[in-house]
């Protein structure tokens, strides 16, 4: 009995081999193997080995190939996040919150943080999440939509609004009053364009002074109200030779420069009424 079933496992050993040989090392010995001895098969597997040629094949299996998984495309990360609430999936576990008014409410727990955005039906937006602990507002979805477009504006404004770039104009202060036109107008030109401009204006002869020049820089700053000011105030920057430099205004500045001009209106409309006045009373 004990000789029958070691028959069986030295028969049972010789095919797992022979299988196994055939499989990988492309040698058919199945066929001649399987009516053999365990010695026979080990003195036609060493007959096998002389005649082996070693080919660089893949590897069938490896632990690591089998956890790797295939790289698909990476998706694109943006750069900039969009700013909105992140619902109730809040990361952290303390929070530095500013309350929907601007106030600071100091450090709060993630649970207190979802407590008071119930009863105040706020959302919770990140502003700094990289702090320690991260800052987080609570605001209305109002203020949340004012805010994005806001930032939608601002957004495309800087993409319009291209590098500032220094223009230059040079003429003689003795120009010609359709040359100096043309001359505004391309200045202009470039302001619409938030370009800064240096203006050069040379002296012609003696009578030509530094007030004559400063003059003419006036000149063409009053021909853009509401658009141009002074970068650089002019100045003499060598004999006969003056310069400034203009750039846009602000919209602050517009706003300051259109109320002063409407008190120089109303100061001039009350002087206007005031003589007037005086001069109806003399007559009579």
């Amino acid at each position: 009995m004990a000789a029958l079933c070691l028959r069986k496992l030295i028969h049972q050993a010789t095919r797992n081999e022979t299988s196994c040989i055939s499989k990988y090392l492309d040698i058919p010995l199945v066929q001649t193997m399987q009516k053999t001895t365990f010695s026979q098969a080990l003195m036609v597997m060493a007959g096998a080995k002389r005649r082996l040629m070693f080919v660089p094949t893949k590897s069938f299996c490896t632990t690591e190939e089998a956890e790797k998984k295939p790289e698909g495309k990476k998706k694109k990360t943006n750069a900039q996040k969009t700013f909105g609430s992140i619902g109730r999936k809040i990361p952290q576990r303390i929070l530095h919150v500013i309350s929907e008014n601007g106030n600071s409410l100091g450090n709060m727990l993630r649970g207190d943080v979802i407590r008071l955005m119930n009863e105040r039906d706020l959302k919770l937006v990140p502003l700094r999440e990289n702090e320690e602990p991260p800052v987080y507002r609570l605001m209305t979805g109002k203020q949340i939509h004012e805010e994005q477009l806001k930032r939608r504006e601002k957004q495309k404004a800087s993409s319009k609004a291209g590098p500032v770039q220094l223009k230059e104009l040079t003429f003689s202060v003795a120009i010609a009053k359709h040359d100096l036109e043309t001359k505004i107008r391309q200045i202009q030109q470039w302001i619409d364009k938030k370009h800064h401009v240096r203006i050069s204006v040379q002296q012609r002869n003696v009578a030509d002074g530094p007030e004559k020049m400063l003059a003419l820089f006036d000149q063409i700053v009053k021909t853009m109200p509401e658009k141009a000011t002074y970068l650089s105030q002019p100045r003499v920057i060598k004999e006969g030779r003056s310069t400034c430099v203009l750039r846009h205004m602000s919209d602050k500045e517009a706003s300051e420069y259109r109320k002063m001009e409407k008190e120089k209106q109303t100061d001039l409309l009350n002087k206007e009424s005031g003589n007037e006045t005086t001069e109806s009373s003399e007559l009579q």
